[in-house]
């Protein structure tokens, strides 16, 4: 994968690989039927880490990184990410709103130079079962990230035996790569 072909996606397909030590994703472009039309990315969390941190690297011999985010501080409920280029360079940062995630998770997502979205669970009966019976963690849920009143993403958790993900982008001026890291994250620490 290069950074400008991720650049020129519209729509992302992410995929869970079930794994027994290990969060594994693939993140592909999606064909307009809506099915994977070929792999952008690859990304694993980092196992026993300090800080929690995930790199995404161009396919799955993990040789080549080209992106990844990582805690500022050890694992703590209001964490901030910082999302990185394969050399260090800040693409943008996220955070949980702690205090609106009790019942309905919210996300902060800055991209430099383009303001702070706010993203949250569309559908708060759906926030709140997936909260309170632990063994619900499945249900589908859908994110739709705003910047003011204007959409700029979402993320759609599909039904099926592997977590799937459908990411649709709105607006063209938005870092793909930061917009990749958020939906891994929002599968990875989700229940955080």
């Amino acid at each position: 994968m290069t950074v400008d072909t991720l650049q020129t996606q519209q729509q992302l397909v992410i995929r869970q690989r079930i794994r027994l030590m290990v969060n594994q994703y693939e993140i592909h472009a999606a064909a307009p039927d809506g099915s994977e039309a070929g792999l952008l990315a690859f990304a694993q969390q980092k196992r026993m880490a300090f800080k929690e941190q995930v790199t995404l690297y161009s396919d799955d011999t993990k040789s080549v990184p080209v992106f990844g985010f990582k805690a500022r501080q050890r694992i703590d409920l209001g964490a901030t990410y910082d999302v990185t280029d394969a050399h260090g360079a800040p693409i943008g940062l996220f955070r949980k709103n702690f205090k609106q995630s009790l019942l309905r998770s919210t996300w902060h997502l800055e991209q430099p130079g383009y303001g702070e979205m706010i993203g949250r669970e569309t559908n708060t009966v759906v926030a709140i079962v997936r909260r309170f019976v632990e063994a619900l963690s499945w249900l589908p849920y859908h994110f739709d990230f705003v910047l003011g009143d204007r959409p700029v993403f979402s993320v759609v958790k599909k039904w099926g035996l592997r977590d799937r993900y459908i990411v649709t982008i709105h607006d063209p001026r938005l870092d793909r790569r930061l917009v990749a890291a958020m939906s891994v994250a929002l599968d990875a620490l989700q229940s955080r």
